[in-house]
């Protein structure tokens, strides 16, 4: 896979503009994960749920046979954007630093309990 950010672009912050995925690759593409535990609790507060989040995303990707490694596109939404530095660091903590996966953030009114922050949508590109 290409991992690409043209030059005539604005520098990314943690993300690739675009990825080439390559011949005869499977995509997995998983529903938006949220900081909320197997036996439903929901973390507190938006370091613990966007860490959850990652960690539900993680559990998704391999039981496709996927790993973070495979991931090409992650798609965001946030209730606010104030703790965007926290959610990258977060997420720089699973995702390959030197070959981000392209990604989109959409600042949303709510999400579908009020106490949910995050929501996180993750494509992947398995090689075979």
């Amino acid at each position: 896979m290409d991992f690409l950010t043209p030059e005539d672009l604005p520098a990314p912050a943690g993300y690739s503009h675009l990825v080439i995925t390559d011949p005869g690759a499977r995509l997995v593409v998983t529903s938006g994960q949220v900081g909320i535990s197997a036996d439903g609790t929901v973390a507190d507060g938006w370091e613990a749920q966007t860490r959850q989040t990652f960690v539900n995303l993680g559990i998704a990707l391999a039981a496709a046979g996927a790993t973070w490694a495979d991931v090409v596109k992650l798609t965001y939404f946030v209730i606010a954007t104030d703790e965007l530095p926290l959610i990258r660091s977060v997420r720089d903590e699973f995702v390959d630093t030197d070959g981000p996966p392209a990604s989109s953030l959409v600042q949303v009114a709510g999400l579908f309990r009020p106490d949910v922050l995050i929501e996180i949508e993750a494509t992947a590109a398995i090689q075979g």
